[in-house]
């Protein structure tokens, strides 16, 4: 007789940047979590890296919706920056005119990957306004000052808790010192701009405000949306590890230093992604973005597995060998999701799981709840998954008991978004194009045509897609 795991779920906790350990998650409303999540600079297609981040923050959103939480994501658009207003001079194009190309493409490469949309996507230059008050207050606290430029600067050394979210040694701080640049590095600690003073490199970029024309700095961005939306302390912050400083540490600073109450009260960083084992970069030929991997014949569904399928505060390393054993594994899942509907058929699911299946259950919500550890909830997946093939093969899964390990797999699925995700449609249909091939299979054959039902078939194969013959006609199946 087999014997079965046992485990039961545990509360909700995360790894708290802030504290540097675990916490169990206590939301500031009962079962409601509001979350801030760093989004993308769109002066460019975003990279895998970056949706190395925002797989990690879905997963998180989707874990809490999974827990009981009603969720409340906030996701920024940085659309003025250095980077934005570089790109858009160097196009000879106005900043939005620059900007709304890489926005659309981000959403489009969202659904792509299957990442479930936030409440709220701010762009930055529609809250304005918003930054400009912010300001105000720090100077009203004595934590902004002019320079002889023109622009704001946030003075570090007037707020005693500077440096806690990074946990940066000050020591060797020099006072006064101005850092004008929206990144920099640590050796760079010093004043940061909140406003900066309008100068030709700017070109028709700018507003007015007290100080002059001028646009905002980078960090005084997220303060302002996010407590905009989110109220002037809520839960949850999150970002790859490089945000943590200079842009989360300043962010941090600022609002609190504004406020003079707690910010957010769990920080969540994601690792970096690399590519075959190296740092991703241009010149060593391995930077990708999500258009370059579909153009070489991968899948949206597969890609996110693979950016998943790592703890999110390990480094992540992409390669082409990942891409096609998560293809492997995908289609293990599906064979199995075939055989547990061909089993179920119209049953209803029984009150109860099959005891292995419970078991199975329990470990993967366990592996969630304990700081999303993704690796150890698909190893419950894959568990299940074996151990419901040995009961298929020896029939003694009823069909009732199929139906409610179905039913499971798409409770599973809420979080992972890889199941049932690009295969077939909701209602079981295939996808429109795979359905159109498949027809025009149907009527070569029919014609006895089989040169061109032998070319459609490849090209089904090339799409991702199996055809089998037989008695009964066509069968297809997702590769």
């Amino acid at each position: 007789m087999t014997k079965h795991p046992t485990a039961a779920p545990a509360p909700v906790q995360f790894y708290n940047t802030l504290v540097r350990h675990k916490e169990i998650f206590r939301s500031l409303a009962g079962r409601q979590a509001r979350i801030y999540t760093c989004g993308p600079t769109v002066y460019n297609f975003a990279h895998i890296g970056n949706f190395r981040a925002y797989t990690f923050e879905d997963i998180l959103c989707r874990t809490l919706r999974y827990a009981g939480y009603e969720v409340q994501q906030v996701m920024n658009l940085t659309d003025v920056d250095d980077k934005t207003i570089r790109g858009s001079r160097q196009a000879g194009v106005p900043l939005k005119a620059f900007t709304q190309p890489f926005v659309d493409a981000f959403f489009a490469d969202l659904r792509t990957l299957n990442i479930e949309p936030a409440a709220v996507y701010p762009a930055a230059t529609d809250h304005v306004p918003e930054m400009i008050a912010l300001i105000q207050r720090l100077f009203a606290n004595g934590l902004a000052y002019h320079s002889e430029d023109g622009s704001v600067y946030f003075k570090v050394a007037a707020l005693p808790a500077y440096g806690k979210l990074a946990h940066l040694d000050l020591s060797s701080l020099r006072t006064g010192a101005r850092v004008a640049q929206d990144e920099y590095e640590k050796e760079s600690v010093g004043d940061f701009a909140l406003w900066k003073a309008w100068d030709a490199s700017d070109g028709d970029v700018a507003w007015d405000s007290p100080w002059g024309r001028g646009r905002p700095g980078w960090h005084i961005e997220c303060s302002a949306m996010g407590m905009k939306y989110l109220g002037e302390t809520f839960d949850l912050h999150t970002g790859g590890i490089d945000n943590l400083f200079p842009h989360h540490e300043n962010e941090l600073a600022q609002s609190e230093g504004a406020t003079g109450k707690p910010f957010v009260n769990y920080w969540m960083h994601c690792a970096h992604l690399r590519v075959n084992g190296e740092k991703m970069s241009k010149s060593l030929g391995n930077f990708f973005t999500l258009r370059d991997l579909l153009a070489k014949g991968y899948a949206g569904r597969e890609l996110r597995y693979v950016l998943i399928n790592g703890h999110y505060r390990q480094p992540l390393n992409f390669t082409f060998e990942a891409v096609e054993a998560a293809r492997t594994s995908l289609a293990r899942i599906d064979e199995f999701s075939d055989r547990l509907a061909e089993a179920a058929r119209t049953a209803t699911p029984a009150p109860e799981l099959p005891e292995w299946a419970a078991a199975y259950r329990n470990l993967f919500n366990t592996a969630l709840f304990d700081d999303l550890n993704v690796p150890e909830a698909l190893a419950a997946l894959f568990a299940l998954v074996r151990e419901g093939n040995t009961a298929l093969q020896a029939t003694v899964l009823p069909p009732s008991g199929a139906a409610a390990v179905r039913a499971l797999v798409a409770d599973f699925d809420r979080v992972l978004g890889v199941v049932s995700f690009g295969r077939r449609g909701a209602n079981g249909e295939l996808p429109a194009k795979v359905a159109q091939l498949v027809e025009a299979r149907r009527i070569a054959r029919q014609t006895k045509n089989w040169a061109e039902a032998d070319r459609l078939r490849d090209e089904l194969v090339r799409l991702g897609w199996e055809v089998r013959d037989g008695k009964d006609g066509q069968k297809v199946k997702k590769l």
